[in-house]
């Protein structure tokens, strides 16, 4: 990944521009990467990916409907073979 300054960046905005169409452009402050600039296809991309993460929620977050909606959710009988696993 390419690696400059907030100042060069600014000073140099189109040259960074289309090398960020080859691969992320860090853009540091003070020695510390502060923003990554990246080309539409890879940003797409990620917000795909990102779109499709797991999300996990505490039991204490749910709505009084997403309980009820969990515990009336049947499993898929090809899961069957995990009842065993409760009983021990």
């Amino acid at each position: 990944m390419m690696e400059v300054s907030a100042t060069e960046f600014a000073k140099r905005f189109s040259r960074y521009r289309q090398a960020a169409q080859r691969e992320p452009v860090a853009v540091t402050h003070h020695s510390r990467v502060t923003e990554v600039l990246v080309s539409k296809h890879d940003y797409d991309e990620y917000m795909q990916l990102k779109s499709r993460a797991t999300r996990a929620f505490r039991v204490e977050d749910l709505s009084d409907e997403a309980i009820e909606a969990l515990g009336k959710a049947q499993m898929d009988p090809r899961n069957n073979h995990l009842d065993a696993l409760m009983d021990d």
